[in-house]
């Protein structure tokens, strides 16, 4: 009878091992999840590419593309790292209750590191650089030549030098804005004014003379 009874003992704690195995196995398999998202900063808005995205446990990860968005297998429960060079760490941890397609939008901040400010000299010391100024021979005139101030010569580098980039850029500036002022103005034709005609043949005649 007694060996009975261990036989019975033996099989249902055989049988109790066996059940807690199973639950212990169920609690341990998560749902798989696809885990999807754009990658946004600060002043962007087509997103951020280049951001790194792993879980570090699993040993696992992708990469956002040049729209900021990735896409990536990982468990329930699993925390989600999302790094990139400039922008502080963010830290996502996948719900339990999550679906089996998860979305989200996770926007990156900047990471803002102000460094000491550093002086760069040629001088091993202030005393030194002072001395070194106080020994160089520096004219105390303002270096221009006086005959360059001539008042000819500066009437006529203004009549023969060429318009550059910003003079022209005014010149049609103006133009444009006189043509758009004149646009509901009558048009007068120079042709038909007689003063003009008057002032043609007077130079004609002194041009012959």
């Amino acid at each position: 009878m007694g060996r009975l009874n261990i036989k019975w003992f033996i099989f249902l704690l055989v049988i109790g091992f066996g059940v807690s195995a199973t639950d212990s196995f169920a609690q341990s398999k998560k749902r798989v999840i696809q885990l999807s998202g754009i990658i946004l900063g600060e002043d962007s808005v087509s997103g951020l590419p280049g951001v790194h995205i792993y879980v570090p446990k699993a040993g696992r990860g992708t990469t956002s593309n040049r729209t900021g968005y990735f896409s990536m297998p990982v468990l329930e429960g699993d925390s989600v790292v999302i790094s990139s060079v400039g922008y502080t760490r963010r830290h996502y941890i996948v719900p339990k209750s999550a679906t089996e397609y998860l979305t989200i939008i996770v926007e990156m901040v900047t990471d803002v590191t102000y460094l000491e400010e550093v002086e760069i000299m040629p001088f091993p010391t202030e005393q030194v650089f002072k001395e070194a100024v106080l020994a160089l021979n520096i004219p105390m005139d303002n270096g221009v030549d006086p005959r360059a101030m001539n008042a000819e010569l500066l009437a006529l580098m203004l009549r023969t030098t060429p318009m550059d980039g910003a003079a022209n850029y005014r010149y049609y500036m103006d133009q444009y804005t006189g043509s758009v002022n004149d646009r509901f103005q009558p048009r007068t034709n120079p042709f038909l004014n007689p003063f003009n005609w008057a002032r043609f043949f007077r130079d004609l005649k002194r041009d012959r003379n």
